[in-house]
């Protein structure tokens, strides 16, 4: 009555533990996201256990026939296409339900895109947010950038290679041209790229090749520098009463936050506390 989450290789097959292997080889069923795409993986291991699909589009279906099965007794490991299940991809309603159900989750640990990219991306690894695959749409994409741009801490998300462009260029409108940033693609595999770099040398060396853009992406944000902020907040203080002499508080606000490079929300919640 055991449910194990097994992490598997984002790209080279001979990053996977032993404990993996043999938990993949004993338990009764194997739920994989992609039961082609797996497929590999398990003939390169002689691993013959039967699969079934499990994705985004069947999880809220299939979990409660799962997680019966578990009760009754079977064993089953829980894969993605690539990496540790569940981030950025599916599982949490199986393992939610599971645990609730008072079945044994059990994690299979091993390799991660995003822990991969953040220990040799060089930018502060102490602490840090993951934010997954940022909106297609670019006006909700500035929002979630936004959102995150005044944190003082690493901020990590996934994109795909038709939109990494386009993100770097909202990222910069954003976050202006001084912010450190690191580009890591396909980790793991030949033609693995880590690029560390400002943002504006980043944009350069997405357009110099259009092979630099194929791949898919870990992007990490390094955090705003601590003294920065508060002198931000100090510079914040000073012109948003000057501001708001002129004008109303939303304006102020917008103009005060282009200014500092203060999230905009904070400069009006300051703006209309006054």
């Amino acid at each position: 009555m055991s449910l194990y989450i097994v992490a598997t290789p984002i790209g080279n097959l001979d990053d996977i533990t032993f404990r993996a292997i043999e938990v993949l080889k004993t338990v009764d069923v194997i739920l994989a996201e992609d039961t082609r795409h797996s497929k590999r993986l398990l003939n390169h291991y002689d691993i013959a256990t039967p699969m079934r699909a499990f994705h985004e589009h069947n999880e809220t279906q299939k979990s409660t026939t799962m997680i019966n099965e578990l009760l009754a007794g079977k064993t089953m490991a829980l894969i993605s296409d690539a990496g540790t299940p569940l981030i950025s991809d599916p599982g949490y309603v199986l393992v939610s339900e599971a645990k609730k159900a008072g079945v044994t989750v059990v994690p299979i640990p091993g390799p991660s895109a995003i822990i991969s990219a953040l220990s040799a991306s060089g930018v502060a690894s102490d602490r840090f947010s993951f934010f997954g695959f940022l909106p297609a749409k670019q006006t909700a994409r500035l929002k979630a950038i936004q959102a995150s741009a005044h944190l003082d801490e690493t901020a990590i998300f996934y994109e795909s290679p038709k939109r990494i462009l386009a993100c770097l260029f909202d990222f910069q409108s954003v976050l202006g041209d001084q912010r450190v940033v690191c580009l890591a693609k396909e980790l793991t595999k030949s033609f693995e790229t880590i690029k560390t770099d400002a943002l504006p040398m980043l944009i350069d060396y997405l357009q110099v090749d259009d092979a630099h853009q194929k791949g898919e992406f870990v992007i990490l944000i390094s955090g705003v520098d601590k003294n920065n902020k508060v002198e931000g907040e100090e510079q914040l203080d000073k012109i948003l009463p000057i501001l708001l002499s002129e004008m109303g508080a939303s304006k102020a606000a917008k103009l005060a936050a282009k200014i500092t490079g203060i999230d905009k929300k904070h400069c009006y919640q300051r703006a209309i506390d006054i």
